[in-house]
C-alpha cells in the first residue's frame, strides 16, 4: 500500500516524536526560523545548557491550538491557565511568575514578537499556534543569548519554511461549543523567487453560559505571506527574504469570574454583568531577512516591525461600594447588594438604598516595536582547538502609548446597558524604549569536553511620558552586562553531563522610579542525558539564587486600581528544583509500536526574609513562605499505539495544588490602615487532564483525525484572580481532516 502524504517519516521516527518531544533536528535551511539547531533523535545531544524541540510531528500528535497543552511535554514550565482557550497565555519557566508570559522573552522565527517587550512585556498578543511547525524552548544558560528577559528562557515560535517545490495543504476541523477551524497553505518557486501563502481561522462560542445569553467565545484569523530568492555569490549560498503576516481577533472574554459557591453548582456560568465584555485586536509584522553561510560562517540579518491594537473592554468596579470585585466576589454575603447588581439579580436602581452602576473600562493600547538584529557563528581552530564563535547585537525599539477610558453601565432586568454618559479617561500615557543588545559565546571543543562562555549587555533608554500632565514625565537609562558559563561533558557515545551558570535579568518598566530594583538572580543548573537510540533520558537540578525578585500589578493578576501598573520588590528569593524527562518506544510487532515518554518537574520557591507587601499577591510574608501560583510538583505522562496507517494517543497530566497568594493581610501602624489580601490562604486545587488522540492515513486522499481534550471533563478551579474562580476548558470532542501535497 502507497504511503499518504503524512507517512513520509518512518515509523521509528514518528514512534519518537510522539514521546520525546526534542526528538527532531532542523535542517540548516531553516536557520532563519530556528535560532538553534538541535541534535537528531537518535543521537546524544551534546549542546550545553537545557534545550527543547517541540517538533511538527509533536505538534500534530494532538493539534493543540493551545500553547498552554503544547508546552505541557517541556519539563521546568510552570503555566496560570485563564479563560481556557491560551488566548493570552500565562507561561513561566523555572518559578518565574507565568503572569502574562511577561518574564520570558517571546520570538517568532528568531525576533521579538511581543507588542513592547522591553516597556510593556506582558503578552497580551501571542501568535496562533495553529500554523507553528515547531516550537524551540531555552532555558538557563542556553538561553543566554536571547534577551531582554534572561532570568527565566526563552520560547521561539517557528513558522512553515517556504518550499522547495509546489507544496500545500488543508486542515479542517469542527467541534463541540461551537469550535471551528480553517488553516490552508500553498508555496512554491517561481522563477528563483519562493513563495509561501498560509491563513488560518479558529472560532468558538465559548463553554461557558452567559446571565442573559450570548456568545463567551473567540473569533482569531491569521495570515502569513513570505518570499524569498536564494543565490550563490564568492562562495557564499545568500537567502534574501519577506515576511508579512496579520491577524485579528475578536473574543467575549472578561476578567469577572464566579464567587465559590456558584462555582460549585455551575462553574461555567458568567454573570450578567460581564455582557459586554470584548477583546478586540490587531497585529501586523514585516520582517525582512537576509542569511548567508558556508562551511565555516553564518550570518543572519533581520529588520522588523510589529503593530499591535487592543481595546478591551471589561468590568472594573462598583459605584457606591467600599467592596472591591474580588472582595466582593470573595465574601457575597458580606456584600450581598452589589453580588445582587453583577449576577442580576437586582437592577443598579432600587428603593431603599443607594444605586449601585457597573463601571465599564475599555484598555486601549497601541504598541510597536521595531529593530534590526544581526547573529553570526563561525567555526575555527585556535591553539588545536575546536571554537564554535556566536556574535550578535540588536537595535530595538518599542512604545506602548495607553488611552484608557470608563463608562457607567446599569443593571436592569438582568441587562448591563450602557447609561450613555461620556467617557471618563482614567490613564493616558506612553512609555517607550531604546535598547541596545550584544551578545558573546564561544563554544570551546576540548576532546569530550564542549565548554560554552559567553556574555550578554543589555544597554537601555527609556521614557515615561503622562499624557495628561506635561510635567509628569521619567528619563532613565539602564546598564547592564551578564556571563554566562556552561558546558557539556561526553561520558560515553550515549551519555553526558551537563552544568552551566549565568546572570539573569528583568528590566524594570520605564515608569518605574529608582526605588524599584532591577530583577536579578544568579541561575545554575547540573544534569545529565542519556540516548542510545531506543532509550532516551535527561535528568536537570537547577537552582535560581534571586538578590531581588520583582512583581507587577496588572489588572489581569492583582486588579487593585491604585497599584495598576506599579512595580514591588520581594528582595532575596530561591527558587530550585528537578526537571526530568524519559522515553522509550517499545515494538509490538514489525509493524506496531508504542512509545511513551514521561516529563516531571518538582519546584520548591523559598522567600529569604520576612516582608510587608502591598503587593495582592504577596502581602505579609514569613522566611520561607512559598510563591504564588507555583506548583511544586507537574508531571506528563505521553503514550501511544502507532502502526502503518493509524495511530492513538493519550497524554495524562497533572499539577499539584498551589497558593493563590504569598502571605496574609497585614496592619500598617504607620496610617492605621489594613492591607488586605483577600485570596490568602486559598488553594489553587490540584488537576489531573486526560487528553486523546486518533488519526487514520487515507493513502494519497489525506489524513483524518479526531480528538479529545479533557476526556474526565475536570472542572476545578484554574484561577481566583483578579475576580473570582475561573473554570478551565471542559471536555471538548472535535473531527478534523487534513490533505497536504
Amino acid at each position: 500500500m502507497t504511503k499518504g502524504p503524512f507517512m513520509q517519516k518512518s515509523l521509528l521516527a514518528l514512534a519518537v516524536a510522539v514521546a520525546m518531544p526534542n526528538a527532531f533536528a532542523a535542517d540548516s535551511d531553516d536557520e532563519l526560523e530556528h535560532i538553534q539547531i538541535l541534535s537528531h533523535y537518535d543521537k546524544l545531544r551534546t549542546e550545553a545548557g537545557s534545550a527543547t524541540l517541540i517538533s511538527e510531528e509533536q505538534l500534530e500528535k494532538y493539534e493543540y491550538d493551545d500553547i498552554h497543552r503544547i508546552l505541557a511535554s517541556v519539563p521546568g514550565v510552570n503555566i496560570r491557565e485563564e479563560d481556557g482557550y491560551g488566548l493570552r497565555p500565562n507561561i513561566g519557566f523555572r518559578g518565574v511568575t507565568p503572569e502574562r508570559s511577561k518574564k520570558i522573552t517571546i520570538l517568532e522565527d528568531g525576533v521579538l514578537i511581543g507588542p513592547s517587550p522591553y516597556s510593556a512585556p506582558a503578552a497580551y498578543y501571542f501568535p496562533v499556534t495553529t500554523r507553528m511547525t515547531a516550537v524551540e524552548v531555552f532555558k538557563g544558560p542556553a538561553a543566554i543569548k536571547y534577551g531582554p528577559q534572561t532570568v527565566a528562557g526563552t520560547i521561539n515560535l517557528v513558522t512553515r519554511k517556504i518550499p522547495e517545490f509546489n507544496e500545500g495543504g488543508i486542515d479542517v476541523s469542527a467541534g463541540s461549543d461551537g469550535y471551528q477551524k480553517a488553516h490552508g497553505y500553498f508555496g512554491s518557486v517561481v522563477n528563483n523567487v519562493g513563495f509561501l501563502l498560509e491563513g488560518v481561522n479558529l472560532k468558538a462560542d465559548g463553554f461557558k453560559d452567559l446571565d442573559g445569553g450570548g456568545d463567551t467565545g473567540f473569533n482569531k484569523n491569521d495570515i502569513l505571506a513570505k518570499f524569498n530568492y536564494k543565490m550563490r555569490s564568492n562562495g557564499f549560498d545568500h537567502t534574501f527574504a519577506l515576511k508579512l503576516s496579520y491577524s485579528d481577533e475578536q473574543s467575549d472574554e472578561t476578567y469577572l469570574g464566579l464567587t465559590d459557591a456558584d462555582f460549585a453548582s455551575t462553574p461555567y456560568r458568567r454573570y450578567a454583568a460581564s455582557q459586554d465584555a470584548l477583546m478586540d485586536t490587531e497585529h501586523q509584522q514585516v520582517m525582512f531577512s537576509h542569511y548567508l553561510e558556508n562551511d565555516d560562517i553564518k550570518v543572519t540579518s533581520r529588520i522588523y516591525r510589529n503593530d499591535y491594537e487592543r481595546a478591551w473592554r471589561k468590568l472594573n468596579n462598583l459605584t457606591n461600594t467600599s467592596g472591591s470585585l474580588s472582595s466582593i466576589l470573595a465574601n457575597p454575603t458580606k456584600y450581598a447588594d452589589e453580588y445582587g447588581v453583577i449576577s442580576g439579580q437586582q437592577d443598579s436602581v432600587q428603593a431603599g438604598r443607594s444605586s449601585i452602576f457597573l463601571t465599564m473600562g475599555t484598555n486601549d493600547r497601541e504598541y510597536f516595536s521595531q529593530g534590526i538584529q544581526v547573529d553570526a557563528s563561525i567555526k575555527f581552530k585556535l591553539f588545536d582547538l575546536d571554537h564554535k564563535l556566536a556574535v550578535g547585537v540588536r537595535y530595538h525599539e518599542d512604545e506602548i502609548e495607553r488611552k484608557h477610558f470608563e463608562q457607567t453601565y446599569a443593571m436592569s432586568s438582568g441587562r448591563a446597558q450602557n447609561t450613555g454618559q461620556a467617557k471618563a479617561f482614567t490613564t493616558l500615557d506612553t512609555e517607550a524604549t531604546d535598547a541596545w543588545s550584544v551578545y558573546m559565546e564561544d563554544q570551546i571543543t576540548l576532546d569530550a569536553l564542549t565548554l560554552g562562555i559567553g556574555v550578554r549587555g543589555e544597554l537601555m533608554d527609556m521614557h515615561y511620558q503622562n499624557n495628561k500632565d506635561a510635567l509628569d514625565w521619567q528619563d532613565k537609562t539602564t546598564r547592564i552586562w551578564m556571563p554566562g558559563i556552561s558546558g557539556f561533558y561526553k561520558l560515553s557515545d550515549e551519555s553526558g553531563l551537563l552544568f552551566g551558570v549565568h546572570q539573569g535579568f528583568v528590566p524594570s518598566s520605564p515608569a518605574q522610579t529608582e526605588d524599584i530594583k532591577l530583577e536579578k538572580s544568579v541561575n545554575y543548573e547540573f544534569g545529565g542525558r542519556f540516548n542510545d537510540g531506543i532509550t532516551q533520558f535527561e535528568l536537570v537540578s537547577f537552582y535560581n539564587d534571586y538578590s531581588n525578585l520583582k512583581e507587577s500589578c496588572s489588572q489581569s493578576n492583582c486588579g487593585i486600581d491604585s497599584q495598576i501598573d506599579q512595580e514591588f520588590n520581594g528582595g532575596a528569593v530561591d527558587v530550585y528544583g528537578v526537571e526530568a524527562q524519559f522515553s522509550q518506544s517499545y515494538p509490538l510487532s514489525l509493524h506496531l509500536e508504542v512509545p511513551y515518554g514521561f516529563v516531571y518537574t518538582y519546584t520548591k520557591s523559598e522567600f529569604q526574609h520576612d516582608l510587608r507587601s502591598e503587593f495582592a499577591q504577596w502581602g505579609e510574608v514569613k522566611k520561607g513562605d512559598e510563591l504564588p501560583y507555583l506548583p511544586n510538583h507537574q508531571a506528563t505522562f505521553n503514550i501511544g499505539l502507532v502502526a502503518k496507517d493509524w495511530q492513538l494517543s493519550m497524554a495524562v497530566k497533572y499539577v499539584s495544588s498551589m497558593p493563590e497568594a504569598a502571605g496574609v493581610s497585614w496592619q500598617d501602624t504607620n496610617i492605621g490602615t489594613t492591607v488586605n489580601i483577600p485570596l490568602a490562604g486559598e488553594q489553587v486545587p490540584s488537576n489531573v487532564t486526560v487528553d486523546l488522540s486518533a488519526s487514520y492515513e487515507l493513502s494519497e486522499y489525506g489524513r483524518i483525525y479526531a480528538k479529545v481534550d479533557n476526556l474526565l471533563d475536570e472542572n476545578e478551579v484554574v484561577s481566583r484572580r483578579p475576580y473570582g474562580a475561573r473554570p478551565g476548558k471542559p471536555r471538548q470532542l472535535s473531527l478534523g481532516y487534513k490533505y497536504q501535497f
